[in-house]
């Protein structure tokens, strides 16, 4: 009896050892596998090597022909830009202004025309490493420059019927990339178009005639850009203008008066002699330009003689009304044929009293429309001709 109770007790041990081996293989089972998974996380999750920083300019290494009025740009991926030199071949520094992201960096004042200029970028990574890149380039040299005058002037007060006039002195062989250089922008906004009258003379205008009080900003950035043909534009130019009261002359050659409407209301009515019948004076939409307290009226000048009737009269308060020669002016010699009768060579006679008023109160851009007189349709090209154009061509811009 106690063998056999020896017996069982060893197997009973027999048989808790073996479940206490049981137990540690699953509890150290998944511990194993934990360490391979650890293993293969730290491979998949590992991050590339940081990179270096890339560096690019808008001018190519060794670029010429550039144009000198487009700013200049760096640029940088992977990075930032830490430092920009720009200089010409004297060592001058280009102004320039860096993106507050460090990621572009812009030149802010012109360059000169025929320079050669070295750029030399500097940008750090993401790798802590710093990079320079360094070229040079040469801006273009124009065949010659044209200048840019400007109708209105500066500050300048003009009536409803202005047009803007922009007036190259070299013909432009790009209208479309000229038309683009000029901005142009009004207080209220007033949509407009460009029309070209030659080569070198283009004139901006609304559809219908400017509001009183209307602000105008014109900028013409033309220096250091392309107009065609080797021509480049020599500076830019900025003017601000605005529009007065809108003053109205409106003369009648059936009636021979002159009626005055300023702001929509007749301040004036004004006997007035127009063109005879071999002078008629054409009808339409005319633009004052300037104004004389005295001046000699030479036929000559507009190509009609003295041997072919022609004349050189001394006038007083000379308001022009086209480039052909049609004045607003005072006639005393005509006095008695103001309000009856046509008998000037063209220009529109008035009194003394009555030319002296208009010519004080006259501003470039007031209008005067002319209806029976008798005479031929006024140009677009005579003066400010511009509203005998119908809105529908003058939008097509006659490039």
């Amino acid at each position: 009896m106690y063998r056999k109770r020896g017996t069982r007790g060893v197997l009973g041990l027999v048989a808790i050892g073996l479940v206490a081996t049981l137990v540690t293989s699953c509890s150290s089972g998944p511990a194993g596998d934990g360490g391979a998974g650890a293993a293969e996380s730290t491979s998949t999750s590992s991050t590339p090597p940081p990179k270096p920083v890339a560096l690019s300019t808008s001018t190519a290494d060794a670029a010429v022909d550039v144009p000198p009025g487009v700013p200049v740009t760096a640029t940088a991926a992977d990075g930032k830009i830490t430092d920009v030199k720009l200089t010409n071949a004297e060592g001058k520094v280009v102004a320039g202004q860096l993106s507050p992201d460090g990621l572009q960096w812009t030149s802010t004042e012109p360059l000169g025309y025929d320079k050669t200029y070295t750029f030399a970028v500097t940008g750090a990574g993401a790798d802590g490493q710093s990079v320079t890149k360094t070229s040079t380039f040469t801006t273009v040299k124009p065949r010659t420059l044209t200048f840019l005058s400007i109708t209105p002037l500066q500050d300048q007060v003009v009536g409803i019927g202005q047009p803007l006039a922009f007036y190259f002195d070299e013909p432009v062989a790009d209208k479309a990339a000229a038309e683009a250089m000029i901005s142009i922008t009004t207080e209220p906004k007033v949509e407009g178009a460009f029309y070209w009258f030659d080569e070198d003379t283009v004139h901006w205008r609304p559809q219908h005639f400017w509001t009183p009080g209307t602000k105008i900003t014109i900028d013409a950035r033309i220096y250091g850009k392309h107009v065609g043909n080797g021509v480049y534009g020599e500076e830019d130019r900025h003017i601000t203008a605005s529009i007065g009261d809108a003053v109205v002359h409106e003369a009648d050659g059936a009636s021979h008066q002159v009626v005055t409407k300023v702001n929509g209301q007749v301040v004036r009515t004004m006997p007035t002699s127009m063109g005879d019948a071999q002078n008629p004076t054409p009808v339409g939409t005319y633009v004052l330009t300037e104004k004389h307290d005295h001046m000699v009226m030479d036929s000559r000048t507009y190509g009609l003689s003295l041997d072919a009737g022609g004349y050189v009269t001394p006038v007083d308060w000379a308001v022009r009304m086209s480039n052909s020669g049609i004045f607003f002016h005072s006639a005393p010699w005509s006095v008695g044929d103001q309000g009856y009768r046509n008998v000037s060579h063209g220009c529109l006679n008035l009194s003394p009293e009555n030319a002296k008023w208009v010519f004080d109160n006259a501003k470039p851009g007031d209008v005067v429309v002319v209806t029976n007189s008798g005479g031929p349709v006024l140009q677009p090209w005579d003066g400010f001709g511009d509203w005998q154009v119908p809105w529908e061509q003058w939008v097509k811009g006659n490039r």
